[in-house]
């Protein structure tokens, strides 16, 4: 026995098999550890005449101070005759999806829920995660019982999702806010994705077993595939041109420039600062991408965009709103102003980041390459100790971004791939040895 305090409880020891410690200033209260390396705060007590076991929660989530008020409160209960653990179970089969939904949602408003790379879900997904719930899980599962839930429950709101049954708009709490909720394909695969994190999350507090969502075929959205042609980026060069007749709608012209010629997501160029602009090592140094800190390249058309702009640009965002501490808010509806049409079929923000690394591809670049360039897990720069990029990585986002740029501006290619002829390469590194001598 000893008394459960943080150290302790960080320190135990890991055992081929479960095993209790319990703690000798509070009778009934203990620290289960199992095999696997987990530590659970759980009570033990009599009732009716028999031992009953009550699971408190898990070390990380629970700290032993928050576990030992907890267990002194249900062991009080104990002592007025009541029964914790089949409290518990009753409440908890009679939970419905609505209910676990709101429980989630607190959950990961307090960083319990993590997301990619092991860290707590950023804002943004978390407020998308809501509307997702918000918006279709709960009006189309959210009366069904957790525990009686199916995977044909699952799978016919995936449907339901897709045919449009939830399409509406909405009032949001802002001045003149709404909400649209279209529906599709996209949005029925990551609502069966969220449904299944808040599954899981229900079974690591004890309300289920199984996850029914697991293994269900969720539709491949088929915009991800979609890529501009040659032809299409002339003609957006072309739309790009003709809006800039319209001044209001000069900050969008230059989101959609900058998109295109870095590949960035949508989200990542709308809340860039200047301070995450490296002008001196071509690169951008975002502080908090999907994939966490990331250093991303940049071409030689990218930072002369960036140059201009911040030429008549002041405040900390790139993009500013109305007011200098807020992000440009009008993007979607200049973005339907602009493209609402159908010049560019089905033609969205997360294409142009697509056709980057198509592009990217055409040319000759490695994956790995173009990993680095558009800051995918497997090839992001993410080291804060980086302060300058390779120089390879750099001729590779002036060739991507000139090329495109090239076809923005309306130019016909004969050459569709970056050859690293030895004339060239001889030439380049001649020019090198002489510029380094000089």
């Amino acid at each position: 026995m000893a008394k459960l305090t943080k150290r302790f409880v960080d320190a135990v020891e890991i055992r081929d098999k479960d095993y209790v410690v319990w703690d000798d200033e509070l009778p009934g209260f203990g620290l289960r550890v199992f095999a696997s390396g987990k530590r659970s705060y759980v009570i033990q007590y009599r009732a009716a005449g028999r031992s009953r076991r009550y699971a408190i929660g898990l070390h990380g989530v629970w700290t032993p101070e928050t576990a030992r008020r907890e267990a002194m409160a249900q062991l009080g209960q104990v002592a007025r005759g009541e029964n914790p653990a089949e409290n518990r179970q009753l409440d908890r089969k009679a939970m419905t999806v609505k209910e676990l939904a709101e429980q989630y949602v607190k959950a990961m408003e307090a960083g319990l829920i993590m997301g990619k790379g092991g860290r707590p879900k950023r804002p943004s997904t978390i407020y998308t995660n809501i509307g997702a719930l918000n918006g279709h899980i709960i009006p189309l599962i959210g009366q069904r019982r957790v525990r009686d839930l199916t995977k044909a429950d699952v799978t016919k709101m995936m449907n339901d999702v897709i045919a449009g049954k939830t399409r509406a708009v909405k009032k949001t709490g802002k001045k003149r806010g709404v909400s649209i909720l279209r529906g599709g394909r996209g949005t029925a695969s990551k609502c069966v994705g969220l449904t299944g994190s808040m599954l899981t999350y229900a079974i690591n507090i004890g309300i289920i077993e199984h996850n029914v969502a697991h293994g269900i075929r969720k539709p491949k959205d088929q915009v991800r595939d979609r890529r501009l042609s040659d032809d299409e980026y002339r003609e957006l060069g072309k739309m790009l041109r003709e809006a800039g007749e319209d001044h209001e709608l000069a900050p969008t012209i230059a989101i959609t420039r900058l998109l295109a010629l870095t590949g960035c997501r949508r989200g990542e160029v709308l809340g860039l600062k200047w301070s995450e602009v490296d002008f001196e090592n071509s690169c951008l140094r975002l502080a908090d991408s999907k994939e966490g800190a990331s250093t991303r390249p940049i071409g030689l058309p990218v930072i002369e965009l960036l140059e201009d702009r911040r030429k008549t640009v002041s405040g900390d965002y790139v993009f500013p709103g109305t007011r200098a501490s807020q992000t440009f808010g009008s993007f979607p509806n200049h973005w339907n102003r602009i493209f609402g049409g159908r010049r560019i079929p089905d033609f969205t923000a997360h294409i142009l980041r697509h056709s980057f690394a198509s592009t990217a591809n055409d040319l000759g670049f490695t994956e790995s390459t173009i990993a680095a360039l558009v800051g995918h897990s497997t090839g992001s720069i993410t080291s804060k100790y980086i302060h300058s990029v390779d120089s390879v990585l750099i001729i590779a986002a002036d060739t991507i971004a000139g090329y495109i740029q090239g076809l923005l501006d309306g130019v016909e290619f004969r050459h569709t791939a970056y050859a690293l002829d030895r004339a060239a390469r001889r030439e380049a590194l001649s020019r090198f040895i002489a510029q380094s001598s000089a």
